[in-house]
């Protein structure tokens, strides 16, 4: 079993900011693989389905982004999983603005999401997917600049790399992190 899980924030204010990226992958993975995500549980909007052959829970965290950890951990006591089979989509300023990056492991960077999973989990050697959003500019604040919305511009950028992102998703669970990262960590 794979747990697929986006990053955001729930509540229409936020639904197409920098920082519900996360959210949106994991929508469109479950369209594209008709999950319905239909369920509450573990403080989270969840989906179930099966995906190249494996059994996957989709999760949409409610807690808010900086307590992201908090559902993560609550599933993976339930379901007794190996951290290789959790993988966590989420928006990274230092990622270019329409680029992906997937990592087997490592740091929360600046990203409190993250940095609440890894805190409460005490490890960090889960798969992560990592879709850009670029810097703030001109002394923007950080927080205002992923709570904002994408420009035009940037939101033609996203289209491909929502669907690169359900691609490199599936690529890790049907055959696995190094191969989606040969295919998709291109620079």
């Amino acid at each position: 079993m794979y747990v697929i899980v986006g990053l955001g924030n729930p509540g229409k204010k936020y639904a197409i900011s920098r920082h519900n990226i996360g959210f949106e992958v994991v929508d469109e993975f479950a369209r594209q693989n008709q999950i319905k995500m239909t369920k509450v549980k573990f403080k989270s909007v969840i989906g179930e389905g099966n995906v190249c052959g494996e059994k996957v829970l989709v999760v949409k965290p409610q807690t808010y982004m900086n307590l992201s950890g908090e559902a993560v951990m609550k599933i993976l006591d339930y379901y007794n999983l190996p951290l290789e089979n959790l993988i966590v989509v989420y928006d990274d300023i230092d990622v270019d603005t329409g680029k992906l990056r997937i990592r087997k492991k490592g740091s929360g960077g600046s990203h409190n999401g993250m940095r609440n999973i890894i805190y409460l989990l005490k490890q960090d050697g889960f798969p992560r997917v990592r879709v850009g959003v670029g810097r703030p500019q001109n002394g923007q604040n950080l927080a205002d600049y992923v709570l904002g919305r994408f420009s035009k511009e940037d939101q033609e950028l996203l289209i491909p790399i929502v669907k690169d992102s359900v691609s490199a998703i599936e690529t890790i669970i049907k055959d696995d992190v190094d191969l989606a990262m040969n295919r998709y960590n291109i620079k």
